[in-house]
């Protein structure tokens, strides 16, 4: 089920299209990546979403219905720009935006302090936000765009600022969302992680809806139907890519028949980086190729 529906959605500036007839949906439960270059409109939607910019036209639909205002306290947005109160204490203003979100004090509290302590920053409380890392100023950001437990949650480029480790955590945390039923929109450039975390993709470019879908049954679409045997003979091991037509059973008979060992059998599809660029920069009039 949908829970965000983008029906014909427009947006212009003055004679600047950013959005043209978009039509998309955002289902219940799932991580969609949102992508594009920069300047496709890409944040426009998520504005428009947010009820922060109105559409010139079209509508957005939650669960259903026509998004209120309401229904954003529902919704947890981390833009790309950071937004924190550098001169506020740490708890101070997590404590303030949790209840932005309609939590009681009590609630965002506890809520909080076991978010402090499950991403390391306890000691933080007390301290003001000028005195935090980029590192540290992105759990708080990401804490408090999630404490009241969103139905939907809007993270641009959530990993930025993270090392390695604290990056690993927060993907963590967005799969356990999601498992949870939340609902992700999930806008970065970062196509690694589209393919480790994203269910669906929704490409924009030049103010139009590209291509949106499941991501596998996408990088299926555009490879070449090729698949890679990774085998072990008397000679050694070798690897060998053959047609899927020509690598079925027979074929893996063959080799069993042979005393051949199949170390390994896996259809070959193309990256998501190269399906973004051949679709970004040739309409979608080239496959990229499978890897």
């Amino acid at each position: 089920m949908a829970l965000i529906e983008c029906k014909e959605v427009c947006k212009s500036f003055g004679t600047k299209v950013a959005l043209d007839h978009v039509n998309l949906d955002f289902q219940e439960g799932r991580i969609t990546g949102l992508l594009g270059p920069n300047g496709a409109g890409k944040t426009t939607l998520i504005r428009i979403i947010n009820r922060i910019t109105i559409p010139s036209g079209g509508e957005i639909l939650f669960r259903g219905k026509p998004i209120t205002q309401e229904d954003v306290a529902r919704i947890g947005y981390m833009p790309e720009e950071r937004g924190l109160y550098r001169k506020m204490k740490v708890g101070e203003q997590a404590l303030y935006l949790a209840r932005l979100k309609g939590m009681s004090r009590t609630d965002a509290i506890a809520a909080l302090k076991d978010w402090f302590v499950r991403f390391g920053i306890q000691d933080w409380w007390g301290k003001k936000v000028e005195e935090l890392s980029k590192g540290m100023a992105q759990k708080l950001q990401f804490i408090t765009t999630v404490v009241h437990k969103p139905a939907l949650m809007i993270l641009d480029e959530p990993f930025s600022g993270f090392d390695p480790v604290n990056a690993d955590l927060v993907r963590k945390e967005i799969l356990r969302f999601r498992d949870e039923g939340a609902t992700i929109i999930l806008s970065t450039h970062d196509m690694g992680s589209v393919e480790e975390l994203c269910n669906d993709i929704a490409l924009i470019n030049r103010s139009h809806l590209i291509i949106s879908g499941d991501v596998q049954e996408i990088r299926r679409r555009y490879g070449n139907d090729n698949i890679e045997i990774e085998y072990t003979d008397a000679e050694g091991r070798h690897t060998e890519v053959l047609p899927r037509e020509t690598a079925g059973n027979s074929t893996l008979k063959s080799f069993i028949d042979k005393g051949i060992t199949v170390n390994s059998y896996r259809e070959l599809m193309p990256r998501m980086n190269d399906i973004f660029i051949s679709l970004v920069t040739n309409s979608g009039e080239e496959a990229p190729a499978a890897e």
